[in-house]
């Protein structure tokens, strides 16, 4: 069956995968969506997308507009005559316009069991809850958030020691596969586009400011979680001397005492519930470092509250 003409539209790196699947799967991409350069970093230079990058190292056309609201933009994406479009981690809604011009519509790869986890941070949402499997759904996409008809669903399960850049990777490369196939199906006419149920819709809100600080008095597991859930980025914290110390890894430990105090010199913090050692840590400005090191060269006493002044 020859291969289809497609667009591709995405940003991050959970992206890049299934651009690279995609070409190699002998589909002719018409054009590459991506969002356009952003500052980043102290220099604040301008930083272009992974996606940006594996088009141009592929050699494929490029577009990076602002947004997709201009009327000239929909021209142009109709102008490309595109069968389909699949999109994964773009990051900008898709106008009807948009929508209806490929023959076949658009496709996305979404990192989580629709419907639950709706929303830009599917991953790392699935693991602060706890949730013991997760997987990819290819959807054919509507105006809605998330809520387009399922053409394809893989599950797989969520590791006890799984962080948000671990479970990234496998649900990156898993959407990879599975999208190809949804192309195929679409091509042959074989797939059967089916509602996602209307129970059980969760939103995956984006991690704000207030969630990277490890609240003592919750119970241990939750932190545990927490920990992973926001590994690598944004990344968790707590406050030692008054000072911010990054939480890297952690795990659930045994120990009980007033949340916050130090139980053990491997970095062992008494919770609401039970007890987390701290296995990496790291301050700002500094390297990472194993817990039971850094308390060693922080000169932390057994029984000293975290988040309170030493002396």
């Amino acid at each position: 069956m020859p291969g289809l003409r497609l667009a591709f539209m995405g940003t991050a790196a959970f992206a890049v995968p299934a651009l690279e699947a995609v070409r190699a799967a002998g589909h002719e991409l018409a054009c590459v969506y991506t969002r356009p350069p952003s500052a980043a970093g102290r220099g604040h230079k301008l930083t272009r997308s992974p996606v940006h990058d594996a088009a141009e190292r592929l050699d494929l056309a490029v577009r990076a507009p602002a947004s997709l609201k201009d009327a000239a933009e929909w021209r142009a994406f109709a102008e490309l005559g595109c069968d389909a479009c699949v999109v994964a981690a773009y990051g900008l809604i898709l106008p009807r316009a948009v929508l209806e011009a490929p023959r076949l519509g658009c496709v996305n790869v979404h990192p989580s069991l629709l419907p639950r986890w709706r929303g830009p941070a599917p991953i790392p949402r699935a693991i602060e809850a706890g949730d013991r499997e997760t997987g990819v759904t290819i959807m054919a996409m509507d105006e809605g958030l998330d809520s387009g008809p399922i053409l394809l669903v893989e599950r797989v399960p969520v590791a006890a020691d799984a962080t948000a850049g671990s479970l990234h990777d496998t649900l990156a490369a898993l959407g990879a596969r599975l999208v190809v196939r949804a192309l195929s199906g679409l091509a042959a006419g074989t797939l059967e586009p089916r509602p996602q149920p209307a129970e059980g819709v969760t939103h995956a809100a984006k991690p704000g400011p207030a969630e990277g600080r490890l609240d003592w008095r919750r119970p241990a597991a939750e932190l545990d979680r927490q920990v992973r859930a926001f590994s690598p980025r944004p990344g968790v914290h707590f406050e030692l001397a008054g000072r911010p110390v990054k939480a890297l890894s952690a795990e659930v430990a045994e120990g009980r005492g007033a949340p916050g105090t130090l139980l053990a010199d491997d970095f062992t913090v008494a919770c609401g519930e039970g007890a987390l050692r701290l296995t990496r840590v790291q301050r700002s400005g500094r390297a990472p470092t194993d817990g039971a090191a850094f308390l060693r060269g922080a000169r932390v006493p057994l029984g000293a509250a975290l988040g309170a002044a030493l002396a």
